[in-house]
C-alpha cells in the first residue's frame, strides 16, 4: 500500500465522483451569460477580467473553462477582407487540439490558479497561497509561444487569503497584454471591493428542474422524472449539491426527516434514534454532513413559510401540511430561524471536537422537539 505522501492529492476544484469542469462540454441554463460574453468578444469590448459568480454548483467553473477554451481556440481577426465572420457560439469541439490540451492541463497559454499542496505535500492547502499567485504572475511575464491570447482560470477567489488577494489585485490593476482572466467566486460580497470593481461580472442563477436534471445526467448522476422538482428544491438549483444528494440518497433522508418532524411536538424517539444512527460508525462522515444540511434546510423552509405564508413546492410527501402546522405565523418563523442558527453552530463545534456524530444528531433533534413544544404552548 502506498503511503500518504505517495498517494496523488485530489484536485481541489473537482467534486468527488463527478467529472472535472474542464471535462464538461455542455452548460445548461446559462445561455444569456454566454451570449453576453460573445457579444463583448464580437464588438471588441472584451474585458481583461471576468468574475463568474453565483451559488456553488451552478456551473461557474464549467463556464470559465468553456470561455477559456473558446478564446484560445478561436483565431484572432486580422482585419483582412477574407477574415472569418464573428462566431455565433462559444462551443469548441472536444476533438480540437486546444480542447485536448486543456483537458490534459497541457495548454501552454492557460494558467490554472487553485489550491496547491501544503508545506509537507501530504494534503491540500486550505487556501490559495501568495506563492501560487506569484507563479501565475511569472507565467504571464513570459512571452506566449505564438504571441496570441493567453488565459487564466482562478478557482476560487473565496479560497484566497489576504496576501494572495492583494497580490492578485496588483495583477488586475496592471493586467498583462492580451490576457483574459476568469475568476470564480461563490460569495463575491466577501471579496475586496477593489478586486470586484476591476472585473466584469457574469452572474449565474440556480438551475430549474429540467436544466438541473440535464446537467446532473451529463455529470454521471441520475434522477427519476418524478423526483426532479424535489431535487431542485433541496439542492436550491445547484448541480454540485444535487450530485451529493443523489449519491447519498438525500431525497430519502429528507423524506424521513419530514416524517419525523410530523410527530412533533412529541417526537417519535425510535424514529429519531434510527435516523441519528445512520451517521454512526466509520465512513459515515458524508451522511452526517448531509443530515445536518437537511435539518438546516427543513428549519429554513419552516421559517420561510411562517414569514410568507405562501406554500412552497413539496420536497417530500406531507411537507406542505407540516410547514403550515409547525410554522403558521412570523413568531414561529423567528423561533425556527433562531434554532437553525444555533444548531448550525452546535454542529460545527461538535465536529471540531470529534463528538460522536449519532449523539450530536440526536441532541440536535431533541432541540427541535423542545422548540416545537414551546411553540405549541403559546
Amino acid at each position: 500500500m502506498a503511503d500518504a505522501k505517495s498517494d496523488p492529492l485530489p484536485e481541489p476544484d473537482r467534486l468527488e465522483g463527478a467529472p472535472h469542469p474542464r471535462a464538461t462540454q455542455g452548460l445548461f441554463g446559462h445561455a444569456a451569460q454566454e451570449a453576453d460574453f460573445l457579444a463583448a468578444f464580437a464588438t471588441g469590448r472584451l474585458h481583461h477580467a471576468w468574475m463568474i459568480t453565483g451559488p456553488k454548483g451552478t456551473g461557474k467553473a464549467t463556464l470559465a473553462w468553456r470561455l477559456a477554451r473558446f478564446l484560445l481556440a478561436t483565431p484572432e481577426d486580422d482585419g483582412g477582407m477574407f477574415a472569418a465572420p464573428p462566431p455565433d457560439t462559444i462551443d469548441i469541439p472536444p476533438s480540437h487540439p486546444v480542447a485536448r490540451r486543456l483537458l490534459q492541463l497541457a495548454e501552454p497559454r492557460n494558467f490554472l490558479l487553485r489550491r496547491g499542496p501544503n508545506d509537507k505535500e501530504t494534503a491540500l492547502s486550505q487556501v490559495i497561497s501568495v506563492d501560487e499567485v506569484r507563479k501565475m504572475k511569472s507565467f504571464f511575464a513570459l512571452s506566449a509561444a505564438d504571441g496570441g491570447r493567453r488565459t487564466a482560470i482562478i478557482d476560487s477567489l473565496d479560497e484566497m487569503n489576504t496576501a494572495s488577494a492583494n497580490a492578485l489585485l496588483k495583477l488586475l490593476e496592471e493586467p498583462p497584454a492580451n490576457v483574459t482572466l476568469f475568476l470564480v467566486a461563490h460569495q463575491p460580497a466577501r471579496l475586496l471591493p477593489t478586486i470586484r470593481s476591476r472585473c466584469r461580472e457574469l452572474r449565474l442563477s440556480p438551475l430549474g428542474p429540467q436544466d438541473l436534471a440535464d446537467a446532473l445526467t451529463q455529470a454521471g448522476g441520475e434522477v427519476a422524472p418524478e423526483d426532479r422538482a424535489a431535487l431542485a428544491e433541496l439542492s436550491t438549483g445547484s448541480v454540485g449539491e444535487a450530485f451529493r444528494m443523489t449519491n447519498l440518497d438525500g431525497l430519502k433522508l429528507y423524506t424521513a426527516l419530514v416524517r419525523l418532524f410530523a410527530t412533533l411536538p412529541r417526537m417519535d424517539r425510535p424514529q429519531a434514534l434510527a435516523l441519528a444512527e445512520l451517521a454512526a460508525g466509520k465512513g459515515q462522515a458524508e451522511t452526517f454532513d448531509l443530515l445536518v444540511t437537511l435539518i438546516d434546510l427543513l428549519l429554513a423552509r419552516l421559517a420561510r413559510h411562517g414569514v410568507t405564508g405562501h406554500p412552497v413546492p413539496e420536497a417530500a410527501p406531507g411537507e406542505a401540511t407540516l410547514l403550515s402546522r409547525l410554522s403558521p405565523n412570523p413568531t414561529a418563523a423567528r423561533a425556527w430561524a433562531d434554532l437553525a442558527q444555533s444548531l448550525s453552530a452546535r454542529a460545527r463545534r461538535g465536529k471540531a471536537v470529534n463528538l460522536d456524530p449519532a449523539a450530536l444528531l440526536m441532541d440536535m433533534l431533541l432541540k427541535v422537539d423542545e422548540t416545537a413544544g414551546s411553540l405549541a404552548q403559546r
